[in-house]
C-alpha cells in the first residue's frame, strides 16, 4: 500500500476513536447533566415554596411565631416553571394522594434504541434523588425532594448526541480531508525522489533534484543524488577499465594470430614440403609406395590444420568491421556461415535504416556480438532457421538494435546463468560502449537482443 494511503487510513482510525471517544463523553456528560438539573430544580422549587410562605406570614401577622401556617398552594404553573425536563418534584410532608409535580418531558427527541437504554442503565446506573430542606422563620416547614426520571434522562442523553453527532461527524470529515490535504502536499516531493531512483535503475544516475523544504526530504534528496554521483562515476571507471581490458585481449589475440601464423604457418608449410618431396621420391620405388601413402597422408593432416589455422586466424585477426566496413562485414559474415554450413540452418539477415556511418568501436562490438550469437545458435542448438536483424534506431534513442532469434529451443534461465566465454564477452563489450543486453524467449527458441548507444 502507498506511504500516503497507510497515512490517511491511520488517520482515519485516530479520527473515528476520537469520534468514539466523544460519543461516550457527550453520553456521560448528557446522562449527568441531568443530576444537575435535578439539584437545580430542588432549589428553585424550595426557595420558591419559602417565599411562598413568607408572603403567607406578611399576610396573616395575626399568627403567632411558633403557630405554622399551612402549605400554601405550589402545584402552579410558575412552579411548573422552575422544574426541569425530566424532573419530578414532591414535597415532604405530602397531603394524601398526591403525586409528584414533574417537568415537562416531552418533545426532548426520538426514543432511543433499546441497546442504548440498557447500555446507559447498565453503565451509569440510577439517579440520586436530590432532598431540599424548606425553612420558615427557625423552623423547618419540610422538605422538597427531586428524582430524575430515568426513562426522561436517557431520552435527553440520546437527543444530546443527536444534536452534537451531526456537528462530531462534520468535524471528523473536514480533519480527514484537511489532514489528508496536508500530507499528500507534504509527501509530493516523495514522488520527485522515486522518479530519480527509477531513472538511476534505468541506467541514468546523474539526476538533479529539485530542493526540498523538509529537512528529512532534504537529506533523502541529496543521498540519492550523492548516490547517483558515485554510481555514475563508478560506471564510467568500470566501462574504461572494460575497455582497456578488452584494448588489452585485442592486442594479445593480434599478437598471437601473428605467432601462430608466422610460426605454425611455416612449419605446417615446411611440413607438406617434406611431405610432397617424400611422396614424390618413393612414388617411382615399389618397395616405397607405403612410404608415399603415409607422405600423402601427412599432407593431408597438414592442409587439414592449415585451413582450421586459417580460421582461428580470422577469428583472431581485426574484425572485417574496419576493413570491409559495417554492413559489408555483416554480409560477409552472414555468407560465410551459409558455405560453411550448407546443410545447417537457413541464416537470414535483414539490416534496417542507415549503417553507412556506423564505425569504430560501436561497428566492432556489432560485429563480435552478432558473430558469437551466430556461433551459439549454431553450436549449442537444433535450430534450422536463424534470423539476424540489424537495425538503425534514430532520434532520441539513437541506438543500434541487433536482435538474433532462432528456433531451436533451450532454456532461457539456463543460458542467462552461464558463464561461458562467450556471453561473457559479449557482456563486457556491451557494457564498455554504455549498452545492454538481453535474452528472452522466442516462439520457438531464444531471442538474444543488444542495444549499442551511437554516441558510444
Amino acid at each position: 500500500m502507498r506511504l500516503m494511503l497507510q497515512l490517511i487510513a491511520r488517520l482515519l482510525v485516530v479520527v473515528s476513536l476520537c469520534l468514539v471517544a466523544a460519543t461516550v463523553w457527550a453520553t456521560f456528560d448528557a446522562y449527568r447533566s441531568v443530576d444537575r438539573a435535578t439539584a437545580a430544580s430542588a432549589q428553585r422549587v424550595s426557595q420558591a415554596l419559602e417565599a411562598l410562605y413568607w408572603r403567607e406570614l406578611l399576610l396573616r401577622s395575626s399568627r403567632t411565631q411558633e403557630h405554622l401556617l399551612p402549605v400554601p398552594e405550589w402545584r402552579t404553573i410558575e412552579t411548573m416553571k422552575l422544574i426541569s425536563p425530566g424532573v419530578c418534584i414532591q414535597f415532604e410532608p405530602r397531603a394524601p394522594f398526591e403525586k409528584p409535580l414533574c417537568g415537562q418531558s416531552k418533545g426532548l427527541g426520538k426514543a432511543p434504541p433499546a441497546w442504548f437504554a440498557a447500555t446507559v442503565q447498565t453503565l451509569l446506573g440510577n439517579h440520586d434523588a436530590v432532598v431540599q430542606p424548606v425553612s420558615t422563620r427557625t423552623t423547618t416547614t419540610g422538605t422538597v425532594v427531586a428524582v430524575a426520571d430515568p426513562d426522561a434522562a436517557i431520552w435527553l442523553a440520546w437527543a444530546h448526541i443527536l444534536d452534537n453527532i451531526d456537528v462530531a461527524i462534520l468535524m471528523a470529515v473536514a480533519i480527514g480531508l484537511l489532514a489528508s490535504l496536508a500530507i499528500a502536499h507534504t509527501l509530493a516531493p516523495a514522488r520527485s525522489i522515486v522518479t530519480a531512483l527509477q531513472r538511476m535503475a534505468d541506467g541514468q544516475y546523474r539526476t538533479q533534484l529539485p530542493k526540498f523544504e523538509s529537512i528529512e526530504l532534504a537529506m533523502i534528496g541529496n543521498a540519492v543524488t550523492n548516490l547517483g554521483e558515485r554510481l555514475a562515476l563508478a560506471t564510467e571507471q568500470r566501462a574504461a577499465l572494460t575497455q582497456r581490458l578488452i584494448e588489452i585481449r585485442d592486442d594479445e589475440r593480434r599478437a598471437l594470430a601473428r605467432e601462430l601464423h608466422d610460426e605454425f604457418g611455416q612449419n605446417l608449410t615446411a611440413i607438406m614440403a617434406f611431405a610432397n618431396t617424400i611422396e614424390t621420391a618413393s612414388a617411382s620405388d615399389e618397395d616405397r609406395k607405403g612410404i608415399a601413402q603415409d607422405a600423402r597422408m601427412i599432407s593431408a593432416s597438414a592442409l587439414r590444420i592449415m585451413a582450421s589455422l586459417r580460421d582461428t586466424l580470422k577469428r583472431l585477426r581485426h574484425p572485417p568491421a574496419e576493413e570491409l566496413g559495417f554492413e559489408a562485414s555483416l554480409v560477409n559474415l552472414v555468407e560465410s556461415w551459409r558455405s560453411q554450413n550448407a546443410m545447417r540452418p537457413l541464416v537470414q539477415l535483414d539490416m534496417q535504416g542507415d549503417l553507412t556511418d556506423v564505425r569504430g568501436q560501436v561497428a566492432t562490438t556489432a560485429y563480435r556480438v552478432t558473430q558469437e550469437c551466430l556461433t551459439n545458435a549454431l553450436r549449442h542448438s537444433d535450430a534450422r532457421e536463424i534470423s539476424v536483424r540489424i537495425e538503425r534506431r534514430g532520434g532520441e534513442e539513437d541506438a543500434l538494435l541487433i536482435c538474433v532469434e532462432d528456433d531451436g529451443g533451450g532454456d532461457v534461465a539456463s543460458v542467462t546463468r552461464s558463464t561461458g566465454f562467450g556471453l561473457t564477452g559479449m557482456r563486457e563489450r556491451i557494457a564498455a560502449v554504455g549498452g545492454s543486453l538481453s535474452i528472452a524467449r522466442a516462439t520457438r527458441g531464444l531471442s538474444v537482443a543488444a542495444t549499442i548507444p551511437l554516441a558510444a
